[in-house]
């Protein structure tokens, strides 16, 4: 006990006290320091860390995003290509009047006596919702889609009437397979001219020949 009161009396003495006041003055000072510089200071540091992250994720997600476009990109560029391809393959690089000149190039090397070349009617493409569109508002339910009409194509239906005999009818038409447009026929009606007896497929018989001819090609 009588050290116990020894030891409370040494810190009560002046000097002690003394020795004291440094001590709690530094204890006070970094009690403040912390308080308001390195508390703010980890705050702040903290906030930084949390927005240097957020943008690390951001450009990662734009580098991804590029990436993503890039392979976008090439696609819409092959598919470029390949709708350009398909309208070659469909349409060639004649227009309608390009094809009325070659296939009167075709019916003079094949004696071919044309009597009327009429166009009947161009058919644009047409965007599906459009059509639907349409065909919803005019209550059409049954109406055929032509897959070779594709954007960039235009149909051309022309009626034609000519003369020839069915040898030069055979050349002419198989001529027309091997241009680059595709070209349909439909509705052929032969007539023989003649008044003797000769057959239909005799290659002296003149025959009175029409046909519908359907074209694709290019806008």
């Amino acid at each position: 006990m009588d050290n116990s009161l020894e030891r409370k009396n040494k810190l009560t003495t002046p000097e002690s006290i003394i020795t004291l006041i440094p001590i709690v003055i530094s204890s006070g000072m970094a009690i403040l320091l912390i308080l308001f510089y390195v508390i703010p200071q980890y705050v702040k540091s903290t906030k930084v860390n949390l927005e240097l992250n957020s943008l690390i994720k951001k450009k990662n997600e734009l580098d991804d995003l590029k990436f993503k476009y890039k392979k976008i990109n090439q696609k819409f560029d092959n598919l470029k290509n390949e709708k350009a391809i398909i309208i070659d393959l469909i349409g060639g690089t004649s227009n309608l009047d390009t094809l009325l000149a070659k296939l009167g190039e075709l019916g003079a090397k094949n004696s071919i006596e044309f009597n009327s070349i009429v166009p009947k009617k161009v058919i644009s493409f047409v965007e599906n919702s459009s059509e639907k569109s349409k065909n919803k508002k005019n209550k059409l339910s049954n109406i055929s889609v032509d897959s070779l009409l594709v954007e960039g194509i235009k149909k051309y239906l022309v009626q034609f009437s000519f003369k020839t005999n069915f040898t030069n009818l055979l050349s002419f038409l198989r001529e027309l397979e091997f241009q680059e447009n595709i070209i349909l026929l439909d509705d052929i009606n032969l007539k023989l001219l003649t008044n003797n007896k000769k057959n239909i497929d005799n290659s002296e018989g003149m025959l009175d020949v029409n046909l519908k001819i359907t074209f694709y090609g290019k806008i």
